[in-house]
């Protein structure tokens, strides 16, 4: 009798175990920081005022890394205040999955960058950077909550168009992408989503 309710008990923890690990998989990323986003906006859009049009020179590639250096500092510092704050930790198994799932663009967009300069592509970045940061939002967001892939499908939509239009009109599509999405879908996120 002692040997069956040992066996009931090592029964039912497996099944806790299974039930927490199917619910960690199935949840919510909602430590995006919406009030981060805007903050990250702001900047994009004081970066796309001081560097103007996309042209092949330091000075604007410059620009354009050191504000996407500080919004990805924003961006962390703001997530790890949201997840603080709502008792998420970031290495539940949905963190970790939506790092995942935003880390091979971002990678692709530092490789293609390095790679748009020594072409002398410089111009075409804007486009590169918006399809490739869409593409992290649209891949990562489908983790998160709703406004997050709407983001991301809206800045490869920029991209893409970007491409389209003339080079000399990349820092409006800048300007839009990584300053009003930002702080357009910043707003949505901290009042539907906790800040």
């Amino acid at each position: 009798m002692a040997r069956r309710a040992v066996s009931l008990q090592d029964h039912a923890a497996g099944d806790l175990r299974y039930i927490r690990h199917t619910m960690a998989r199935a949840g919510t990323f909602t430590a995006v920081p919406g009030w981060g986003g805007v903050l990250m906006g702001l900047t994009a859009l004081v970066t796309a005022a001081l560097a103007g049009p996309p042209r092949d020179s330091s000075t604007w590639l410059t620009l354009w890394l050191g504000d996407a250096a500080l919004a990805a500092t924003i961006g962390v510092a703001a997530i790890a205040w949201k997840a603080r704050r709502a008792g998420t930790p970031l290495t539940s198994e949905v963190a970790r999955r939506f790092g995942f799932a935003c880390a091979p663009p971002l990678v692709a967009g530092m490789v293609l960058t390095a790679v748009f300069v020594r072409e002398h592509l410089t111009t075409r970045l804007p486009g590169c950077w918006l399809l490739l940061y869409g593409a992290a939002l649209a891949s990562g967001g489908a983790l998160s909550v709703a406004p997050v892939p709407v983001m991301g499908l809206c800045l490869v939509a920029l991209g893409t168009l970007s491409f389209v239009v003339p080079a000399e009109l990349g820092s409006l599509f800048m300007a839009a992408g990584f300053g009003g999405l930002h702080i357009a879908f910043g707003l949505v996120i901290a009042r539907k989503h906790g800040g």
